[in-house]
């Protein structure tokens, strides 16, 4: 009887403990008799070496989830979503202009948005929405994954200037204002010629 107990007492600590803790570990060691053969082969570890596997596998990646940076979560998936609506097309021609005058406004932007809604730490946000195509204005959304909401919304406008030829309208909605108001983050010049379809 003490030995299918003992077995159980095994299989529902592996069980409970998602396999962190093996069969072969000191504990199984101690209760099994002094004279099983089983134990010959079995190396021996102590409580600290036990502790430092639970804290690399659980505790350090929660502390590398806690430590992402803005650059990580937001920045960077905006910046790639922004290259992904250019296409191949647009992208090569106003990229260097965007990277230099309109992209660190809208990391100003969403850096505010943060500090507004109290840090990452504080909230889950997010870049969501895959930018559309065609003349469509949508390039990325800053989500509030907590509250499942839209914060800030950034479009990209083609604009016909009489006598001055095709421009792209930089500019983002917030839900303060219930997403009505054009904040204009800048232009840049395409041409006198009709501009191709976003994400060509």
């Amino acid at each position: 009887m003490k030995k299918h107990l003992q077995n159980i007492i095994i299989a529902l600590v592996a069980v409970l403990t998602l396999g962190v803790i093996s069969p072969n570990h000191e504990i199984w060691t101690n209760l099994q008799p002094k004279n099983d053969a089983r134990t010959a082969d079995i190396p021996t570890s102590s409580k600290h070496d036990l502790r430092l596997g639970l804290e690399d596998s659980i505790f350090e990646r929660e502390s590398f989830e806690q430590h992402l940076s803005v650059e990580e979560v937001l920045f960077q998936p905006a910046k790639e979503l922004a290259y992904l609506k250019f296409g191949s097309k647009i992208g090569p021609v106003i990229q260097s202009e965007f990277d230099k005058n309109i992209f660190p406004k809208i990391e100003e932007v969403i850096q505010n948005a943060v500090v507004s809604t109290g840090g990452l730490e504080n909230r889950m946000l997010s870049i969501t929405e895959y930018p559309s195509g065609d003349y469509a204005e949508k390039m990325f959304h800053v989500s509030d994954k907590n509250e499942n909401k839209d914060l800030i919304r950034f479009h990209v406008r083609t604009e016909k200037r009489p006598l001055d030829g095709y421009f792209y309208n930089f500019h983002y909605h917030t839900a303060e204002d219930g997403f009505n108001v054009h904040h204009s983050l800048g232009d840049i010049y395409w041409s006198k010629n009709t501009p191709p379809k976003w994400l060509s």
